[in-house]
């Protein structure tokens, strides 16, 4: 009966071992950011890379509030560290010509082992 419950308690911190998406692993994700710039008469007017701007990352496929959120830097990347693998969402608010003035400009990224580095889509948004 001893052995039973040994063999139970090491069962269960192995399959308890699994991690959902978030903080707690080696690997990480890069990405920039860019800005379109448009005229009043909706001619693009300027491309530039987006400094200082909010990206923010929902860890999971099924999550819908953001985790965290890090600032690009003045050449408009970011790097997003600590991350086990799975599956993660970035996003940045955009202008946009609805009532609310903003939309969500969002891509979908997956690191799918420890130690990777992975390349995110581009995130543009207009100004």
């Amino acid at each position: 009966m001893k052995n039973f419950g040994i063999l139970l308690l090491l069962s269960t911190l192995i399959f308890s071992c699994n991690k959902v998406e978030g903080e707690g692993g080696t690997s990480s994700i890069i990405g920039s950011l860019t800005v379109n710039e448009f005229k009043n008469s909706g001619i693009l007017k300027a491309t530039y890379p987006g400094a200082d701007e909010d990206v923010f990352i929902i860890y999971g496929k099924d999550n819908t509030t953001y985790n965290d959120k890090v600032s690009t830097s003045y050449d408009g990347t970011y790097r997003i560290d600590n991350l086990v693998k799975g599956t993660y969402k970035l996003f940045s608010y955009s202008e946009d010509t609805t009532a609310s003035g903003v939309i969500e400009v969002l891509v979908e990224v997956n690191v799918l082992k420890n130690g990777e580095v992975v390349v995110a889509p581009e995130l543009i948004i207009k100004n």
